[in-house]
């Protein structure tokens, strides 16, 4: 058979070729390629910000009228132990913003008359702490870690360049569980702290329903770039659960430059109370006649309270007075008003533009130093 030896030799050689070259033949199947690890950009994030971001525990000694009455009945004591050596136990978190220092910015309100803080850090090494300063009217405090060498601090953003829609992450120790991250967005911003129940706090803050849960106080929420652009401290449950708050970085740091030296944050303040007031409500206000007031058909601050013996009231603002400028800056809503205010020095005076009725007045008040601040 001539004409089957050739083909046979022919399909012989093929075969070779085909192993020589290491192509794919009929007996061996190719080796599946394993795809690169993926990782987002929260990784990425979380593990430029995550070396800076530590846990605070604190102790502090109960006081008596804290106590459950029950505990003081000599009776009990052998169960119980001396009701004045019982200790309260708290748990935050915290960000290192000066490595050299071993300063660490957190809420005030972690710190709040405690005896003894504890810094744990992202390596696992647990160091003494000293609380530095702290201005409950901004929650925000300063530690500085004792003996501490080696840290990183975290790179500080801006809170300014938020845009509603960014990414937003959160870092910190819920419920003492160390190194958690979540994510979300930035839902609002320059949230009005007034109206969530905090008459006692000056602060615009950044909303997020990033997961904030106790025990993330004082703890970074970063950008998508691992920029700390907020600290951590608010959230609230129940009905408005997935709300989180924080402080915007940008007043943050200007407070805790102010709080490392030991001094005391300063708030000025003019004593108002004032709600938003534009020409379209005013106008609806204006055509009712069981209207107990009329107003200004214009936009600007209503005054809507004036504190008895501050500096608003010694000027002579009124009730009603609607405040359309300050120091020749217009003022559309209160907010305008209040920045001015808090950049303001004490005992400086600013000049006020005031509607009252049909008459333009020119007004200079002076803020003080907030009561309370110090």
């Amino acid at each position: 058979m001539p004409t089957r030896r050739p083909l046979a030799a022919l399909l012989a050689v093929l075969w070779a070729l085909v192993i020589s070259l290491g192509l794919p033949g009929a007996a061996t199947a190719a080796e599946p390629e394993t795809p690169p690890a993926v990782h987002s950009f929260v990784a990425a994030a979380a593990r430029e910000a995550a070396p800076a971001v530590v846990r605070i525990d604190t102790e502090r000694s109960l006081a008596p009228q804290s106590l459950d009455p029950a505990l003081l009945d000599p009776m009990l004591r052998d169960l119980f132990g001396d009701p004045g050596s019982l200790r309260e136990r708290g748990q935050g978190s915290g960000v290192v913003f000066d490595a050299q220092k071993g300063l660490v910015l957190t809420n005030a309100h972690v710190v709040d008359q405690v005896e003894r803080v504890e810094v744990t850090l992202a390596d696992g090494r647990q160091l003494d702490g000293d609380v530095v300063g702290a201005d409950p009217v901004t929650d925000l405090a300063v530690v500085r870690i004792r003996g501490g060498s080696d840290l990183q601090a975290a790179r500080l953003g801006d809170s300014e360049a938020l845009a509603v829609g960014d990414w937003a992450i959160a870092l910190g120790s819920p419920y003492g569980l160390e190194r958690t991250v979540t994510l979300g967005i930035i839902s609002s911003l320059h949230r009005d702290i007034n109206l969530l129940g905090f008459a006692d706090k000056r602060l615009d803050l950044i909303q997020t329903d990033a997961a904030i849960n106790p025990g993330n106080s004082g703890g970074p929420l970063i950008n998508a770039a691992g920029e700390v652009v907020g600290i951590n401290t608010l959230v609230r449950s129940g009905p408005g659960a997935g709300l989180g708050f924080a402080i915007p970085i940008n007043l943050a740091r200007g407070v805790a430059a102010q709080l490392s030296t030991g001094g005391v944050v300063v708030h000025p303040y003019l004593g108002l109370q004032l709600v938003p007031l534009t020409a379209r409500r005013a106008r609806d206000n204006n055509r009712d006649p069981d209207a107990l007031l009329q107003l200004p058909e214009r936009d600007g601050a209503l005054v809507q309270r004036v504190i008895e013996g501050s500096p608003a009231d010694k000027t002579g603002l009124r009730r009603g007075d609607l405040v359309v400028s300050m120091d020749e800056q217009p003022v559309n809503e209160p907010r305008d008003l209040l920045r001015q205010v808090e950049h303001a020095a004490v005992g400086k005076p600013l000049e006020l533009t005031v509607i009252r009725g049909q008459s333009e007045l020119h007004l200079s008040i002076s803020p003080a130093a907030l009561p309370h601040a110090g």
